[in-house]
C-alpha cells in the first residue's frame, strides 16, 4: 500500500475513533438538570439560594425572606402551571389580578422578575421541571417506592444524585463528566438489570465495569466515586431502591439534549 494511501487511512482512522468517542462521551441531560444548569446561569439561585433550597432575606415583606423552592413551594404555586406564570410573568395570575399582593409585592426589596420574554418556552419547561424536582412535591403513591425515595436521602445518594436522584452533579474526570442521574439515558447504560443495580449499590461498582479495563480508566480518575453501602442496608433496602428507580423512570420525560 502506497504512503499516500496509508497516511489517508490513518487520519480517516483517527477522525472515527474521535468521532466515536464524541459518542461515547456526549452528555445527555435531562430537563431537570438543563433546568438546574439554566436557574443557576440566569442568576435564579442568587435571591432563592443554593440550588434554590435556600432563600435570602428580602426586608419589606411579610414572610422577610425569598422563598425556596424546597419545602414552601405549595404556599405560593399550587401546581406545575402555577410555578410557570411565576417564571414566565413574575407571579400568578390569581397574584396579579390582587391588589394587596401588588401592593406588598412594592413593599419588598427583591421582586420576582418576569423571564417570559428572556426565555423560550422549552427553556421555561426546564426551569419547571426543576422547581418541581427539589421541591419534592411529585411522589411516589406506591408505598415501596415511596419507602426507596426516603432511604435514598438517609442513605446520602441524593447528596451526589441530586432530589430524587435527577440530577447530574459534575464529575470531571468521569466519561460524561458528570453524576448520571436515575431516570436519565445514561442510565441503562450503566445498569442493564435489577442485578446489577444491587451490585452497584451493595459494591460501589458493577462487575461489568470492574472487570473493564477502559471503564477503570474513568472510574479512577473521577473525583466522586460510588460508595459500596453493604454494610449499611436494611432488609428491603435494595427492592425499595429498585422500585422507586423503576417509578421514576416510568414518569414522563423529555428527550435529553
Amino acid at each position: 500500500m502506497k504512503p499516500r494511501v496509508l497516511a489517508l487511512a490513518a487520519v480517516g482512522a483517527l477522525v472515527l475513533g474521535i468521532g466515536v468517542l464524541a459518542f461515547l462521551t456526549r452528555a445527555q441531560l435531562t430537563g431537570v438538570e438543563r433546568g438546574r444548569r439554566l436557574a443557576e446561569a440566569e442568576g435564579c439561585f442568587g435571591c432563592h439560594g443554593p440550588e434554590g433550597i435556600r432563600g435570602t432575606a428580602n426586608p419589606g415583606r411579610d414572610e422577610k425572606t425569598v422563598p425556596s423552592y424546597e419545602g414552601t413551594l405549595m404556599m405560593y404555586a399550587k401546581n406545575a402551571a402555577e410555578v410557570r406564570e411565576w417564571i414566565r410573568d413574575g407571579g400568578t395570575r390569581a397574584r396579579h389580578g390582587d391588589p394587596d399582593w401588588k401592593a406588598e409585592r412594592m413593599h419588598g426589596a427583591l421582586r420576582m422578575p418576569a423571564f417570559g420574554r428572556r426565555l423560550t418556552s422549552s427553556q421555561i419547561d426546564d426551569l419547571v421541571a426543576y422547581v418541581m424536582a427539589v421541591s419534592g412535591e411529585v411522589a411516589p403513591d406506591d408505598s415501596l417506592a415511596l419507602h426507596g425515595r426516603d432511604r435514598a436521602e438517609e442513605l446520602g445518594c441524593v447528596g451526589c444524585h441530586g432530589p430524587g436522584g435527577r440530577l447530574a452533579r459534575p464529575n470531571p474526570g468521569s466519561l460524561k463528566g458528570y453524576v448520571p442521574p436515575w431516570d436519565g439515558a445514561d442510565f441503562p447504560e450503566l445498569v442493564s438489570s435489577e442485578a446489577e443495580f444491587r451490585e452497584w449499590v451493595e459494591d460501589g461498582v458493577g462487575r461489568r465495569f470492574r472487570d473493564n479495563p477502559a471503564a477503570q480508566f474513568f472510574l479512577r480518575r473521577a473525583p466522586l466515586h460510588m460508595p459500596s453501602y453493604r454494610k449499611h442496608l436494611e432488609p428491603g433496602d435494595l427492592e425499595a431502591l429498585w422500585a422507586y428507580v423503576g417509578w421514576l423512570r416510568a414518569q414522563p420525560v423529555d428527550q435529553p439534549h
